[in-house]
């Protein structure tokens, strides 16, 4: 082969139907013509002399080699990118990108306040924020997509040589109640109430249940015993659904400010039980930093912490971490 056989627009187009799923979609996508985007395959398929795509399907097929290259493509495309932010943020932050992570609970209600305090230092820094489950979110700071992230659950094992790991803030997930309840009117009830709620939950796939029955288990309360009263499949659908006094839930003391100012739903505190998880900050410490990543490191990240950032890596504990996806939890009582 002479030179490079391929092209950083033949290897866009090419993530793009592998995305897409479609010629015609990958150009919507890409805003060029459907002609534009075939003739450049075929050029790139005749400069490899392999084909890439399987044209025997309604749906466009990567091949062995078209699977092969787009693995190699999107990492030259992730270092180019990585390039181009290096150079802007020679221009000291008058400009340049960062891209802030976070898994769902976290992406909804902690990080628009963090962004929103950066912006108005550094108006002219384009943020991206990227709210996705704990483990593609991890899997996109280790390939250098996202430049930092905030997550409630584990970070996928295979990673954790790779990235930084930091514990972050506590997070409590606390019991709410509608503001008419009987149960309402007391200062905190006890443990035994619980068994007389009805809970509402996010959907049992996402272990955020888990963390919420490792953590009523030591307090000695029998989650079998909970009663479930439906599943809804966001945090803000459960939410309206206490508030209109169908039930009770856990969520995320970040999630329910400002309906506690409103006094639109009453947090009930239990009598010695404390519900909390452990946040976690990570990174990449091989991947280039950014000036306004290391800007939001250094001036945001400490005023929302309840942990010593300057500490070294730390153990995670499972049973106080959340592995969230986009609808979490929970078999009782779970909320995140």
């Amino acid at each position: 082969m002479s030179d490079l056989p391929f092209t950083l627009d033949q290897l866009r187009i090419l993530k793009a139907i592998a995305a897409e799923g479609s010629f015609k979609r990958a150009a919507d996508s890409l805003y060029v013509s459907q002609p534009a985007v075939s003739l450049q395959v075929q050029n790139l398929e005749r400069q490899l002399d392999v084909p890439l795509f399987d044209r025997g399907g309604r749906r466009a097929q990567l091949t062995e080699a078209g699977h092969l290259l787009l693995s190699y493509g999107e990492k030259i495309l992730t270092l180019c990118q990585e390039t181009c932010r290096a150079i802007e943020d020679l221009q000291n932050l008058q400009g340049g990108t960062l891209i802030v992570g976070a898994s769902q609970t976290t992406g909804t209600y902690l990080l628009p306040r963090m962004i929103g305090l950066f912006r108005q230092s550094y108006p002219d820094v384009a943020v991206q924020l990227h709210v996705h489950s704990t483990r593609r979110t991890a899997w996109s700071v280790a390939n250098g997509q996202i430049d930092l992230a905030i997550v409630g659950g584990e970070v996928p094992p295979e990673l954790q040589d790779s990235l930084q790991v930091k514990a972050y803030a506590e997070d409590e997930l606390a019991l709410i109640l509608p503001v008419f309840h009987a149960l309402a009117k007391q200062e905190t009830i006890q443990k035994e109430d619980l068994y007389k709620l009805q809970f509402i939950a996010l959907d049992s796939q996402s272990t955020i249940r888990k963390v919420i029955d490792q953590v009523l288990s030591r307090y000695d309360i029998d989650t079998r015993r909970l009663k479930l009263e439906m599943e809804l499949n966001s945090i803000e659908a459960i939410k309206n659904a206490v508030q209109s006094g169908l039930g009770a839930a856990f969520v995320s003391i970040s999630a329910i400010e400002k309906e506690l100012q409103m006094e639109v739903l009453h947090r009930a505190p239990i009598e010695g039980v404390v519900v909390k998880r452990m946040l976690s900050l990570i990174y990449n410490p091989n991947r280039y930093r950014s000036k306004a990543a290391e800007a939001f490191s250094r001036e945001i990240l400490p005023k929302f912490s309840t942990q010593d950032l300057g500490d070294g890596p730390v153990e995670q504990p499972t049973a106080a971490l959340e592995s969230e996806t986009v609808s979490s939890a929970a078999s009782n009582p779970t909320g995140k």
